[in-house]
């Protein structure tokens, strides 16, 4: 309906400023046609007395009948027609006037037309960039409130698109609390689990002097504990946002080897050797320490799953992006388990005894918030194979 009113308005605007222009046209024409008459008139006039000045007199009366208007009575006789003269005779530059008027008239017509139509269009656009600009102050959080203007189809488009940002506003504020609320909770718990773990470490320690036959299951179970509570409070900074990543050109070789040293002992326990070949120095932008925890804990998962194997490191760079690979030997993941392998506390079929299922999760984090990604897959001839890559932009 305000669609079809704006139609009618500009349309009924138009035809006022054709018809205003037409009148005026009329009004000019009218005038040079009389200019003309009395001209001609004025013309002929003076012949006539020129060459007979008793007929001043005659000429005086007819033109003052003619003026008043009165010409009952008088016998009209085509005067001009029985000396040889034609309407056309008189009308030749007459023609020219009428359309020279007629083209101005047009043309002032067309102008005003145009204009009007270039000026809807500039508020239009005016009104849809104002819009744009808001939405793009939405996107980067800094919208005021969409003050509305007038009773057209924009200022109902506002209304609409104002209503949407508050809900969504709304929304976010809701899932920003709720996400705060459950990182506070897992913090929590986490600190929760550092008592008993604590009370336990004591109680192992007094069974030693003792020598217990439980000793050693019950040390397994506490390292366990021990690294989901590290877990649970490294996951609970990461949904809280207080997990912050320094920015620094971080070399690949270098990661890659001070992971492998912190898994020494791990290595040497379990029979497992790792090769890192050494390609030169590539260089990509990261943080260091987490970056080291995140390839930790993949080289961790390759050697539980090749256990008496070797695992394999290797990197290149492009224009584009950093890419780390490391792969093992084994007998790769299960189908099945490839989709799930990093979501938080999800334990593949092969998933080792003492493993919780967070250093798959809390590596992804890691290198998704360094504007990296990470893929799991299995090697054609066999063996797990992950893929890093660090984005250049």
């Amino acid at each position: 309906m305000s669609g079809r009113r704006n139609i009618l308005v500009t349309f009924g605007c138009v035809l006022s400023i054709s018809l205003l222009v037409s009148a005026t046209s009329v009004m000019f024409v009218s005038g040079h046609y009389s200019r003309l008459q009395y001209e001609l008139l004025n013309v002929v006039c003076g012949k006539v007395v020129e060459q007979e000045p008793e007929t001043k007199r005659i000429i005086s009366a007819a033109l003052k009948e003619y003026t008043s208007g009165s010409f009952d009575g008088v016998e009209e006789d085509n005067v001009l027609s029985t000396l040889g003269y034609r309407e056309s005779d008189f009308s030749g530059s007459i023609y020219g006037h009428n359309a020279l008027f007629m083209a101005i008239g047009l043309m002032i017509g067309i102008l005003l037309f145009t204009f009007t139509f270039l000026y809807r269009n500039k508020i239009e656009a005016m009104r849809i960039r104002n819009l744009a600009d808001y939405l793009e102050q939405v996107n980067i959080g800094k919208a005021v409130i969409l003050s509305t203007s007038g009773e057209d189809d924009f200022s109902k488009l506002e209304d609409e698109i104002y209503k949407t940002v508050t809900f969504l506003y709304q929304t976010k504020d809701s899932a920003i609390q709720a996400k705060k609320n459950f990182s506070e909770n897992l913090a929590n718990i986490a600190h929760q689990i550092k008592t008993p773990i604590t009370s336990i470490s004591l109680s192992v320690q007094m069974m030693k002097k003792k020598d217990s036959l439980y000793i050693e299951q019950v040390e397994k179970q506490l390292l366990r504990l021990i690294h989901l509570e590290e877990a649970l409070l490294i996951l609970s900074r990461i949904d809280a946002g207080t997990l912050f990543l320094q920015k620094n050109e971080v070399d690949v070789f270098t990661i890659l080897v001070l992971a492998a040293d912190n898994l020494q002992e791990l290595f040497v326990s379990s029979d497992t050797s790792i090769d890192i070949p050494e390609l030169g120095e590539m260089m990509f932008i990261g943080d260091l320490d987490w970056t080291v925890e995140a390839v930790m804990n993949l080289m961790k998962n390759c050697m539980e799953h090749s256990l008496g194997g070797r695992i394999y490191c290797s990197y290149a760079q492009n224009s584009l992006y950093t890419e780390i690979l490391i792969w093992d030997n084994g007998e790769g993941f299960e189908k099945a388990d490839i989709p799930h392998l990093f979501e938080r506390f999800y334990r593949g079929r092969n998933a080792s005894d003492g493993g919780i299922g967070i250093g798959l999760a809390l590596s992804k984090e890691i290198i998704e918030r360094q504007n990296g990604t990470i893929r799991a897959r299995n090697k054609p001839e066999g063996g797990a194979l992950f893929e890093i890559r660090f984005y250049s932009h």
